[in-house]
């Protein structure tokens, strides 16, 4: 008998039905064995011996595995080809070794890139051995942040009791959080001021012009920067005669996007579905191990964990004629696009995400797949057939228009699509409104020498900004660029931030929490070098070489283990006092900033002689006064030490629209808006805010906008009733009748469609009721007067 080993149910489903009765397809259900998180478990005294334990979840699929393998069976290893998927085929083998259960069994490893009938029978006739430096790597890896979690912890809940641990890769990307956050809080913005002037042609055309040169001297970014000199810019430019200088035209050409790997699949998915790293691969997976199509189950795209770029010579070919068919032959490049990774440590093993069959178009299938798999699948398929198409192509036309004496000169830039190419199905998404370039800004066609007539001039006023927080796709974007985290790693190390506190949303922006902060700012304190950039992205390098064979895994434990541990031993008499203290010095200058009129900025506000201190808490960081207890001043870890919101004071932030008071107020489960006061016992609207959301940061448009809420989404498409959403004393959520739907936190309660909504509630109602909630309802039924 032929027994295949894979990681999912839905895998074997698949793959069973193309390898035929002659086959038993068993799943695994991941991993069998791992570090659970008990301490002991690797123990670098015995050259790093590592007890991995049964999993206990998967004590069902164990006994399968063992009860299927007989004698003269041959046993057929085909889960993923990357390091985990290495581990679990090397872990059956060595669990059914010891049970005696491979005599006369022949034992043969198959991998395959996409999950076809093609693919799947190809890979059986080319079987291999386990891959043991693949193993070697995943066994230095997972040795390393078994060690690093569990050597730190201890000093961690000595030093800031109720933090939970410290991940070796995680750290680094809180640290990129807290870092940006620093630099938003410090930044001091500046002002400058643009002139644009509406100009009309002879022919009657209007269009606009920026200023560019004054008083022959090409202005840099700040040269303007008062109302004063705009003003005067202003009528220097009305005092002038206009006409056209020069114009240059130049044909330009957009490349398309390269094909998926995971990194950007996940910046894609955040940007243009609102879906979270976590969210992306595992609607990816689905999409991979295989969807009920007419009956049929069928793997839909590729392996979904790749950082490679290029194509099969079958999907190009698929992906041309499918060009050629849909679009016609000026959208086929003469040659195929061919890409290639500039990152010289990806591997590549496998293809890019792509589908399985580009000639399988999304709305083929759209009855087929649910609402995320549908949107994934298009999302992946446009990429890929875009990544085949023709170069988009552009006329650029700057004109600019001079005083006669030439000391004033604007300029009027624009762009004309000449031919559409491969952003007629797809274009790729941005993370910020400053990165994008304006294509198809027209200006009307003029003639040098043309006399050009002024409409009129403002002056723009403007504020530089400092950059903007991460979102989850800038921030797995940045830690690609840093060769930091692998493509199985990204979307953990974001989820396990908010899991454990560390890390929030705030309008899809991630914001260090409190908590995180503090922990970054022990971090920084006294493993300094272990949480660097550099550091952690050459222990990533040196496990991949251990993948490739060149060097041992138990030497780079050796290189890494003696200094960390010693770094560690030295923090082990610190105590909550201590980090304070450190913290308090080392984040003070930024917190408490000196001021302009020259009084102590951590003079305590409430008290005459007492000081503003850095503080931990069971909420994470936190000001306070050096005369607790006899002063019990205390204050939101903000710059200045000034936050209101542990008392009810009422901030006024100004007047709606109907010169209503919008305050916000602080009550029993915490901060709120409101809308002007209560009358004839009649209470005032009400918003929460959410608790990710800094109350001292909040403005009058914000507060606007929350007082909108509930806002109706739309009719529900069975019931024909309104779906709101809002928010509520556990954050966002949709309701709809008597079924309330959390929001996640990475989407927001003002932009969420009617679709998503439909989604939420569904799921909601699907799940079921936990035996402590039922037993609650029949309590209340029955104490019911009703």
């Amino acid at each position: 008998m032929n027994i295949v080993i894979v990681e999912s149910p839905a895998k074997a489903k698949t793959i069973n039905q193309y390898l035929g009765k002659d086959y038993k397809v068993i799943a695994s259900y991941g991993h069998i064995k791992d570090l659970p998180n008990k301490e002991g478990l690797v123990i670098p005294e015995e050259d790093f011996l590592i007890k991995f334990k049964e999993n206990t979840k998967n004590k069902k699929a164990v006994a399968a595995i063992k009860g299927s393998v007989s004698n003269g069976d041959t046993l057929w290893l085909a889960t993923d080809a990357d390091r985990e998927g290495e581990a679990i085929s090397w872990h059956i083998e060595s669990m059914l070794n010891k049970a005696n259960k491979l005599e006369n069994v022949e034992v043969k490893r198959v991998t395959f890139n996409e999950i076809t009938k093609s693919a799947i029978k190809e890979a059986f006739k080319n079987p291999k051995e386990i891959d043991l430096d693949l193993v070697d790597a995943y066994q230095a890896r997972r040795a390393l942040d078994y060690l690093f979690g569990f050597t730190l912890s201890p000093v961690l809940w000595q030093t800031l009791p109720r933090t939970k641990s410290a991940g070796r890769v995680q750290s680094v990307a809180l640290k990129l959080l807290a870092e940006r956050e620093i630099a938003i809080e410090a930044f001091k913005k500046e002002e400058y001021w643009t002139i644009e002037t509406k100009l009309i042609s002879n022919a009657g055309i209007e269009f606009i012009a920026e200023l560019k040169v004054l008083a022959g001297k090409k202005l840099k970014k700040f040269d303007i920067n008062t109302k004063t000199l705009a003003d005067s810019a202003v009528k220097e430019i009305f005092e002038s005669k206009l006409h056209v200088d020069s114009i240059e035209k130049k044909r330009t050409k957009r490349f398309p996007s390269k094909p998926f790997i995971t990194s950007t699949l996940q910046q894609e998915a955040s940007r243009k579905l609102g879906f979270s790293a976590k969210r992306t691969m595992s609607v990816a997976q689905n999409l991979y191990q295989g969807v009920d199509i007419k009956g049929e189950s069928i793997g839909l795209i590729t392996y979904m964990r790749t950082d490679s770029v290029s194509l099969s010579n079958s999907a190009i070919s698929d992906c041309r004629k499918l060009i050629l068919d849909r679009f016609g032959d000026k959208y086929l490049p003469e040659t195929a696009n061919i890409y290639k990774n500039k990152n010289s440590h990806a591997q590549e093993a496998h293809e890019a995400i792509r589908p399985t069959n580009p000639l399988i178009h999304p709305e083929d299938i759209s009855d087929q797949l649910d609402y995320d798999q549908n949107r994934l699948y298009e999302l992946i398929w446009k990429r890929t057939i875009a990544s085949q198409m023709h170069n988009a192509e552009y006329d650029q036309v700057s004109t600019n228009i001079n005083s006669l004496d030439d000391k004033i000169v604007l300029r009027a830039s624009g762009s004309i699509t000449v031919f559409d190419g491969f952003t007629k199905i797809y274009t790729e998404g941005i993370d910020d409104k400053k990165d994008e370039k304006e294509y198809d800004k027209t200006i009307p066609n003029v003639s040098k020498n043309e006399v050009i007539t002024i409409v009129e001039t403002n002056p723009l006023q403007h504020f530089t900004d400092p950059k903007p927080r991460f979102t989850e796709a800038s921030l797995v974007k940045k830690l690609e660029e840093l060769g930091i985290g692998r493509p199985s790693t990204y979307a953990s190390i974001i989820s396990r931030l908010q899991e454990r506190g560390y890390m929030d949303y705030d309008k899809k922006r991630l914001i260090p929490t409190s908590r995180g902060r503090m922990l970054n700012a022990f971090l920084a304190a006294y493993f300094k070098h272990y949480i660097e950039d550099n550091f952690t992205a050459d222990m990533e390098i040196r496990c991949d070489e251990i993948a490739k064979g060149k060097i041992q895994w138990k030497e780079v434990l050796k290189e890494w283990w003696l200094p960390f541990k010693t770094a560690t031993d030295n923090t082990k008499s610190l105590r909550v006092k201590d980090v304070e203290e450190k913290i308090d010095n080392d984040l003070g200058p930024h917190f408490f900033p000196e001021i302009s009129d020259g009084k102590n900025p951590r003079a305590c506000p409430k008290c005459e002689d007492g000081k503003k201190n850095i503080r931990y808490g069971k909420n994470g960081g936190f000001i306070a006064c050096s005369n607790y207890p006899e002063c019990k001043y205390s204050a939101q870890l903000v710059v200045g030490g000034n936050d209101t919101s542990s008392n009810n004071d009422i901030i006024k932030l100004g007047l709606n629209d109907e010169g209503l008071d919008i305050t916000i107020r602080t009550g029993r489960y915490g901060p709120y808006i409101q809308l002007g006061e209560k009358v004839n016992a009649e209470n005032p609207k009400r918003v929460p805010i959410p608790k990710n959301i800094d109350i001292k940061n909040i403005t009058l448009e914000q507060a606007k906008e929350y007082l909108l809420l509930p806002r109706n989404i739309g009719s529900h498409p069975e019931t024909g009733k309104m779906i709101t959403a809002a928010i509520g004393r556990f954050g966002p959520y949709v309701k709809h009748e008597k079924t309330f739907a959390s929001i996640p936190k990475n989407e927001d309660v003002y932009e969420i469609g009617i679709n998503r909504a439909v989604d939420l509630i569904v799921n909601k109602q699907l799940k079921p009721v936990s035996k402590y909630r039922r037993f609650a309802q029949k309590k209340y039924k029955k104490s019911s007067p009703n």
